[in-house]
């Protein structure tokens, strides 16, 4: 496993302290686990953003389904007659 160090405030030290304490786990464990939180938050934030300047592309270039059109395919759900999804 590879190693880092980091430079944190005395408060965020002593916070840290105290949630390893109380949760019983090393202070390396917590950082490992926030950390890999956090980037999988930023991982989802880019990938939200990606999706969106896509669908606003295919929305410019006139790819759009029309919203009857999704209506009754929804609305055929679970019936003997299920339509196929719409197409763009």
């Amino acid at each position: 496993m590879a190693m880092t160090s980091v430079r944190m405030s005395e408060e965020l030290m002593a916070r840290l302290e105290l949630a390893a304490e109380k949760l019983r786990r090393s202070k390396g464990w917590l950082i490992n686990d926030a950390l890999d939180e956090y980037l999988a938050r930023e991982e989802a934030k880019a990938k939200l953003l990606e999706d969106t300047q896509l669908s606003l592309a295919q929305a410019e270039a006139g790819q759009l389904i029309d919203g009857d059109e999704v209506m009754d395919w929804i609305d055929s759900w679970g019936s003997e007659d299920e339509k196929e999804p719409p197409a763009v």
